[in-house]
């Protein structure tokens, strides 16, 4: 069974595969010296350009995606040769004639066109100022929030934390003993969680860790992992992630939406019309989803 895809995800998978061919063009075009029409091979006489492997290279992106990127115009060359010889064959038996390549040849026109929209009117609407607008708006609603550093030593048993705190009142450096100690991931790294904010953490341990002073160590503290001994190490309040963190989700953001925009001015002045019922039914539920 084929599962249903919301709109909003149908739109965001075509805007993904437009950013992947369109990103990947550009570093084709930068990694080569050669203008778009320089021939960079040649079968039984046909060339092939450097257009040619910009081209396939936004047809196959998500393809392209898993081949290192030192390989990737090998690659695209060798898809492009292969592409020639079938096509000359193709040629010679006359299968360019027939009424399934016309209309083969009308859908990959249309395509074509669509990128050609995309990238001359969506793309140039998503510029480095509406993404940093973006961003602004985004920070300006967030207030900041209360942040700790938390160092911890996870044990099995009530009895093992109580040892624990023993040695730490004796003077023993919490990492030392954490390092030696602590059955938790955090152990090697002296026990040390970074900073976190509330909801990250299991209730029972944040409750306990939020409560302590800075430098003050709890007393064991029990969650479904085990026993706890937490040391405060400091507090902060948050700060916006950079922008250039959020850039690219933003961009893919900025672009749905635009792309949106545009399809439906367009779907408001043309007649649409789908007569198989069942798929009208299913494209009227795609559309209404989200």
């Amino acid at each position: 069974m084929i599962p249903q895809i919301g709109k909003q995800a149908v739109k965001s998978l075509m805007i993904a595969v437009f950013v992947l061919g369109g990103a990947t063009s550009v570093v084709l075009a930068q990694e080569s010296a050669s203008p778009a029409l320089d021939v960079v091979a040649r079968v039984d006489g046909v060339p092939i350009t450097e257009a040619e492997l910009i081209f396939a290279a936004e047809d196959l992106a998500q393809d392209l995606s898993s081949v290192p990127p030192a390989e990737q115009r090998a690659f695209l060359i060798s898809v492009l040769i292969d592409m020639k010889l079938m096509a000359n064959q193709a040629r010679e038996l006359e299968l360019d004639k027939t009424e399934i390549f016309a209309r083969r040849q009308t859908y990959l026109e249309e395509r074509a066109l669509r990128r050609a929209y995309f990238t001359t009117f969506v793309e140039t609407e998503v510029t480095e100022e509406a993404t940093r607008a973006a961003y602004e708006k985004i920070i300006a609603s967030e207030s900041p929030r209360e942040e700790v550093r938390a160092r911890h030593i996870l044990l099995a048993t009530l009895e093992d934390a109580q040892a624990v705190i023993a040695e730490l009142e004796a003077g023993r450096p919490f990492e030392d003993v954490a390092r030696e100690k602590s059955t938790g991931p955090s152990g090697p790294n002296g026990g040390d969680l970074g900073f976190f904010g509330r909801g990250q953490m299991v209730p029972e341990f944040e409750n306990a860790v939020f409560a302590l002073e800075t430098g003050q160590v709890s007393e064991p503290v029990q969650t479904q992992f085990g026993w706890h001994v937490i040391k405060m190490e400091e507090r902060r309040q948050s700060s916006p992630p950079p922008f250039e963190q959020l850039a690219g989700r933003l961009r893919q953001q900025l672009l749905v939406e635009e792309f949106e925009a545009q399809v439906e001015a367009l779907k408001s002045s043309a007649v649409i019309e789908i007569t198989d019922p069942e798929l009208a039914a299913a494209f009227a539920a795609q559309n209404s989803a989200n």
